[in-house]
């Protein structure tokens, strides 16, 4: 089968993306697929191919910083000329299937998928509808809760839009609060805040970014994700932190975390969180042909509280869903056809 690979992007998550199209690009020529690797943002966007069964691709690491947001400006134009016309489009077209790496930003949040839909070429992961629903935090959150998944009260503020709102003031004064866009995704600019002048200093950061900032109550409990492939939800991961949240830093570097799987609890927990995470894939409209990555947090109480669902979950060597597919006794190949069999069947 013929596949291109679209990965890089614009977004904060473009190292991350790179990555995994680097990795899915291996494991589909394993496949024996003919493989092209695309970067609509680059000054060059095809990367490499077309590859053919047999080749190889060598691995590409995570920088330790998230891009500056002059650098994300200048991949977005070249992403949107790209992608609406020339020979990336030409190339699109001639697939037979696009597998989507790419993480945050247009290629998460529905725009990529629009296109796509438009020009009828089939791809992987949800339509734009399910990604438009799942990016923004705040407003999945509201869908989840309800339907009556458990989810935290939240604030949300836009910094610059007047003074700090009286609902983000309460939750702040009520004790530790999470501070983190509203869209955005690897846990960039993720903080824990204990007082107004500390969610000041995020504030700034957050309005640079040209995007909402969600406030929650700090959850001091165990960390969980669970995956879902299709109608299949994976083994419950656990990720043990050594930091007080879950930052991009912590994300990509080795040795920042301990990811356990399947998770060391009872069977009946590990039972209601796939369940959990089943329910909030299918709230937010993801169907059978899709896949997600749904991420809680335990309360004082040990309830998981669920925090977000990942429309395009990443797949680099260290991500979480490669891992949960191992649990389940798939390869990283096994993982990466199983996604190519959902968008083409």
């Amino acid at each position: 089968m013929r596949v291109v690979i679209l990965c890089g992007g614009e977004s904060s998550e473009r190292d991350v993306s790179l990555a995994s199209g680097w990795s899915v690009a291996q494991a589909l020529l394993e496949r024996g697929h003919e493989v092209v690797l695309v970067d609509p943002a680059a000054a060059v966007p095809v990367l490499a191919g077309p590859l053919h069964p047999g080749d190889t691709v060598d691995a590409i690491s995570v920088a330790k910083e998230p891009p500056s947001l002059s650098d994300q400006q200048q991949w977005r134009r070249r992403m949107y000329a790209a992608l609406t016309g020339g020979p990336v489009l030409d190339l699109l077209r001639g697939a037979e299937a696009v597998f989507l790496a790419l993480h945050g930003g247009w290629g998460e949040d529905g725009h990529v998928q629009t296109l796509l839909e438009m020009a009828g070429i089939p791809f992987t992961g949800a339509g734009s509808a399910a990604c438009a629903a799942a990016w923004h935090k705040g407003r999945a959150q509201a869908v989840l809760g309800a339907v009556g998944l458990p989810v935290v009260e939240r604030a949300l503020w836009r910094p610059g839009d007047g003074d700090v709102p009286e609902n983000v003031e309460r939750l702040v004064a009520a004790g530790p609060v999470v501070a983190k866009p509203a869209a955005d995704g690897s846990s960039v600019s993720v903080h824990r805040v204990d007082s107004l002048s500390q969610l000041g200093q995020v504030a700034s950061e957050v309005r640079s970014r040209g995007v909402e900032l969600l406030v929650e109550p700090f959850l001091p409990g165990r960390e969980f994700t669970v995956a879902v492939v299709g109608d299949q939800v994976l083994p419950v991961v656990e990720i043990e932190l050594t930091t007080p949240v879950w930052d991009y830093a912590a994300k990509y570097q080795p040795g920042a975390v301990s990811e356990v799987c399947p998770a060391r609890v009872p069977a009946a927990f590990a039972s209601r969180l796939q369940e959990l995470a089943l329910h909030a894939h299918r709230a937010l409209g993801f169907d059978g042909d899709s896949y997600s990555r749904t991420d809680f947090r335990c309360d004082t109480g040990g309830e998981p509280m669920c925090l977000e669902v990942n429309a395009l979950p990443g797949l680099t060597a260290t991500s979480l869903l490669p891992l949960a597919a191992t649990g389940a006794g798939w390869t990283y190949p096994d993982l990466v056809q199983r996604i190519l069999d959902l968008a083409v069947r």
